[in-house]
């Protein structure tokens, strides 16, 4: 018996993963030892071989068809994992690798713990002909089933085409290897024949590609093991089901900490720019936060962090970015990431120095107005303890987007520098003084008159308090205190929402 086994674990032997090596990629067994706490891996189907017969395949039945499952430890919890062995079949997917697939995947949803895919395979094994398609249905079937119940993570470790992608696509985080993982529907030769377009693997679906342009992926590495580790560290912010709590950690950092950098670090002046990252990491955890889509819709920073040892989804508008405008890409990207908070009991915090929706011809007409309302909708939808924290600048709709208090954050905190409005001084008192300012002798010196005055009674620090907009006017070295003192108030929120099957949010 422990001769059968050991020639399963061994694979298709050296040559091959020589060849896998030579790639500049790791074995499956290489990548698994990377993910699980040493010595924790359970291996399951082990034997398993498929049963198709024609095109040679009856004489090549390799034991594990391509497809190693099991379950092991990260940072001590249990996790499932599948990993793609593209040294047999091209880890091609046939008939019994999909359904080990299958079986993994339910066990993860029984034991209600995370599921990972090390993906590595060609696509539908062709031999095994639509069996091998209807394999992937019961895999994005699940995919779709589990989401918002465990969570689903894709690493891509190697090509993934056609189809193929759209599991990862129905994941909540996809991680890429540069130069090892691409990612398309239709690959290079077949847009040339088409378009006539010319274009690489890696310019069409490679790592930067997807996580700059796309932003169908949310992290790019230059190294398998690194990916890996960032892999675990993620996990190790998530809870292991929708029925549970992110794990807590003990903190030493005070919460009671003050922020005095901030009222330097942020400037008063609405017009100048600064990086919010920079707020984000004084006010959090010693610092450290997990930032997703780092290199996707610059405008809007989505990131993982801790207040007081617990996780919370931080949703930032980036003033170094676009001047920290809403725009297309920006709403979906962090209407996801609150979507995603929502499903798994993440507190979040709203960061809010916005001058309003990016406007432009192809904003309108890409749909600015349904990508916004599904920003809207998750925030309007999520039951999750919600703070919003207006840092400088709220205009217009992009304000009330922002977690504002009339679409139901919990708490709506600003700081003295907050100027809440309809739209800017200048813009404001263009409207409402055209004509005066146009009969004026002194148009200028009109116009300057009337901005003061508009800033004056309606964009003073206070007025949205006054008005039961703003909960409270906080100083900026209160800000990391003042966040926790509201979360732990928070923690035993209860909101349930209508009985409904589901909401036909926005597309």
């Amino acid at each position: 018996m422990q001769a059968i086994y050991e020639q399963a674990r061994n694979g298709p032997g050296p040559a091959a993963t020589e060849a896998q090596h030579a790639k500049g990629k790791l074995t499956v067994r290489e990548r698994i030892a990377l993910l699980f706490d040493e010595g924790t891996f359970h291996e399951v189907e082990t034997l398993r071989r498929h049963r198709a017969t024609g095109f040679g395949l009856e004489n090549k039945k390799p034991y594990t068809d391509g497809v190693v499952i099991g379950w092991g430890k990260v940072h001590g919890r249990t996790v499932f994992a599948y990993a793609h062995d593209f040294r047999i079949f091209g880890g091609a997917l046939g008939e019994a690798h999909a359904e080990k697939i299958h079986k993994l995947m339910d066990l993860a949803e029984a034991a209600g713990a995370p599921v990972v895919g090390l993906c590595d395979g060609a696509g539908a094994r062709i031999q095994e002909g639509v069996t091998a398609l209807a394999g992937y249905g019961g895999i994005f079937q699940r995919n779709v089933r589990n989401s918002g119940v465990i969570p689903q993570i894709s690493v891509m470790l190697g090509p993934c085409a056609g189809g193929a992608a759209y599991s990862p696509a129905l994941t909540d985080f996809v991680f890429m290897v540069r130069g090892v993982s691409q990612m398309f529907i239709t690959g290079p030769d077949v847009v040339q024949a088409v378009t006539g377009e010319e274009i690489s693997h890696e310019g069409l679906g490679g790592a930067d590609t997807h996580t700059s342009l796309s932003g169908v992926a949310g992290f790019a590495y230059d190294d398998e093991e690194s990916c890996l580790e960032d892999v675990r560290h993620l996990l190790s912010l998530l809870p292991s089901n929708n029925r549970e709590m992110a794990p807590v950690e003990e903190c030493d950092d005070p919460a009671d900490r003050r922020n005095d950098v901030l009222t330097e670090l942020v400037p008063v002046d609405a017009n100048r720019s600064y990086d919010m990252r920079k707020v984000i990491e004084e006010v959090v955890d010693h610092g450290e936060f997990f930032e997703v889509h780092e290199s996707w819709a610059r405008n809007v920073v989505c990131a993982l962090a801790r207040l007081d040892g617990r996780v919370v989804g931080i949703v930032a508008n980036q003033p170094a970015a676009l001047a920290g405008v809403l725009d297309i890409p920006a709403s979906e990207k962090a209407a996801r990431f609150v979507q995603f908070c929502d499903s798994f009991n993440i507190p979040l915090v709203t960061l809010v120095d916005v001058p309003g929706f990016l406007p432009g011809v192809d904003q309108e007409h890409g749909g600015i107005i349904r990508h916004g309302a599904k920003l809207l909708y998750a925030y309007c939808n999520a039951t999750v303890p919600r703070i919003s924290l207006v840092l400088r600048k709220a205009y217009g709709g992009a304000y009330i987007v922002m977690d504002s208090r009339s679409i139901g954050a919990d708490l709506a905190l600003a700081w003295p520098s907050n100027e809440i409005a309809v739209m800017g001084a200048e813009g404001a008192a263009n409207v409402i003084f055209r004509r005066e300012i146009a009969a004026s002798d002194d148009p200028e010196t009109t116009r300057t008159a009337r901005i003061k005055e508009y800033k004056s009674e309606l964009m003073h620090p206070y007025y949205a308090a006054e008005r039961g907009l703003v909960d409270d006017v906080i100083h900026p070295a209160e800000t990391r205190m003042r966040l926790i003192a509201a979360l732990d108030m928070l923690r035993a929120k209860s909101a349930p929402l209508p009985s409904r099957k589901h909401g036909n949010q926005p597309q």
